[in-house]
């Protein structure tokens, strides 16, 4: 019987742990990860929206974000990417991991502009 209740103040602290990290993350590390994938997509966008060799590689993965399902994306094609742009990409990966709102509700029009991105780079 001791040991099942020395187990359980085990267990309870553990828990009460994780709870605690959990807490000091979301309030300490998830503000300064949204900031970060904030400017990197306000960086994304204007190349999504541009005629280079990159740009269909930055808007399938942003349509991937807003609809994985209706635009799958390869990961692969991030090698595809200069460094700078990848790294942009990663911080936007990051800041929906655990989003605070859909990734076309940055933007104003939002819904209009990845659509019309889909239009431009949809696959098929």
């Amino acid at each position: 019987m001791r040991d099942d209740n020395r187990s359980r103040k085990t267990d309870s602290g553990r828990i009460a742990a994780r709870v605690a990290a959990q807490r000091l993350f979301d309030e300490t590390e998830l503000p300064v990860i949204r900031q970060r994938g904030q400017a990197a997509l306000f960086r994304l966008l204007p190349i999504a929206l541009s005629d280079t060799g990159q740009s269909s590689v930055i808007a399938r993965f942003l349509l991937g974000l807003y609809n994985g399902r209706r635009f799958p994306f390869d990961l692969t094609d991030l090698r595809r990417l200069d460094r700078e742009l990848l790294l942009d990409c990663l911080a936007v990966l990051e800041m929906d991991w655990r989003p605070e709102m859909e990734i076309h509700q940055y933007v104003e029009n939002g819904s209009d502009l990845f659509e019309g991105l889909a239009a431009r780079f949809q696959e098929g």
